[in-house]
């Protein structure tokens, strides 16, 4: 995690300077600097992968719900009936606000990191210090953490976001017709990125430490569920800490089933030159909201077959780092291309890192290959 913070925060950075400079998400400058096969194989493997997590994640909302609230209410029909409504029916600036405020579910797991006994010497030394093992689950097990940080679907929704916010904001207007506004549009970025991929590596750090030091520690290595999960913890660290960690399951799961199947609406819809936003109504970009709806309605039918959610999010998450070599390939090529990005071409430190970026995730796929 520590290794990987300047390398996502660079893709991240790479993303959003795309979509602010053209107005358009990736998938909409994919469709038009690249090769139809190629869009739409990239396209087939992001929504395969975002359904996949799409349905992990509200299986893992539905687990959490009845280990605090019990009952055998159908939760994984409610969470996904939820996120879907406030996708197509609240205002897009106020479902804004709400993921922003969502995010503060996050700091549950800092606080049950608090309440466990954690060897931190051990722990801090592993942050700088990893131990690698050169086997198969290892290096299956590095791309999954790879392709969950540097992911597919954040790019496309962080581009597409910014193009959003060009469309709804009045002040805001394409930098290469407004170059202008270049500076202080990057500066914001940069700023935006650095903090927030800063509280994601936090967050999940918290999440990584605290199963390290309670489930890993007791024996507890297969895990099903995330009910599963929270209920290991309350031999180790109290019923409280249980009850805490499966609310940010929860509250996990309600920012992130949004963004999966909002991206993976606004590349389909880019992709095939639909009307495209979440500040549109519903009538006015009706495939849009179909393909945020059908992700999540597949996501939903994922919970009533034998698939273990806890296995299918790990899998996903490999996919998704295999997804991530050629989009980032792609990606980082068009941002320095001057007929993509006009004067606001990215380079430096900004370019480096992507490919370095790039160069890691597929040195790990390769490796995770030819270990299999």
């Amino acid at each position: 995690m520590l290794f990987t913070y300047p390398l996502m925060t660079a893709v991240q950075i790479v993303s959003a300077r795309m979509g602010r400079t053209t107005g358009r998400g990736i998938a909409g400058n994919l469709r038009q600097h690249c090769p139809s096969w190629l869009l739409t194989a990239i396209i087939t493997l992001l929504l395969t992968a975002n359904a996949i997590n799409i349905g992990a994640d509200l299986g893992a909302m539905a687990d959490a719900s009845r280990l605090v609230l019990g009952g055998q209410v159908l939760y994984v029909l409610l969470f996904g009936a939820i996120c879907t409504a406030l996708q197509m029916f609240l205002q897009y600036t106020r479902y804004v606000s709400v993921l922003k405020w969502l995010t503060l579910f996050l700091f549950a797991y800092v606080a049950c990191l608090f309440m466990v006994k954690v060897p931190w010497g051990e722990a801090l030394r592993s942050l700088v210090v990893p131990s690698v093992h050169w086997d198969k689950d290892y290096l299956t097990t590095v791309v999954a953490v790879l392709g969950t940080t540097i992911s597919p679907y954040l790019f496309f929704w962080q581009a597409s976001q910014e193009a959003e916010d060009v469309r709804t904001v009045p002040a805001r207007q394409i930098l290469k017709r407004a170059p202008h506004q270049g500076e202080a549009a990057v500066n914001r970025i940069h700023l935006d990125t650095f903090v927030g991929m800063g509280f994601s590596n936090f967050i999940a750090l918290a999440i990584m430490i605290t199963a390290g030091a309670t489930l890993h520690t007791n024996g507890v290595t297969d895990i099903q569920t995330s009910a599963q999960a929270a209920e290991a913890l309350r031999p180790v660290a109290g019923a409280f800490a249980e009850t805490i960690f499966a609310l940010g399951v929860i509250g996990t799961g309600l920012l992130s089933v949004p963004v999966l199947a909002g991206s993976a609406a606004y590349a389909v819809g880019e992709a095939r030159r639909w009307p495209t936003g979440l500040a549109r109504q519903p009538m006015e970009a009706k495939a849009f909201y179909a393909v945020i709806c059908i992700a999540t309605i597949v996501g939903m039918i994922m919970n009533f077959t034998p698939i273990d959610p806890i296995r299918a999010l790990y899998w996903s998450a490999v996919i998704n780092g295999v997804v991530a070599v050629p989009v980032m390939a792609i990606m980082i090529w068009l941002a320095a291309a001057p007929k993509v990005m006009g004067d606001f071409v990215i380079a430096g430190w900004t370019k480096a890192l992507g490919w370095v970026a790039t160069a890691v995730m597929a040195v790990a796929v390769a490796a995770m290959l030819a270990t299999s």
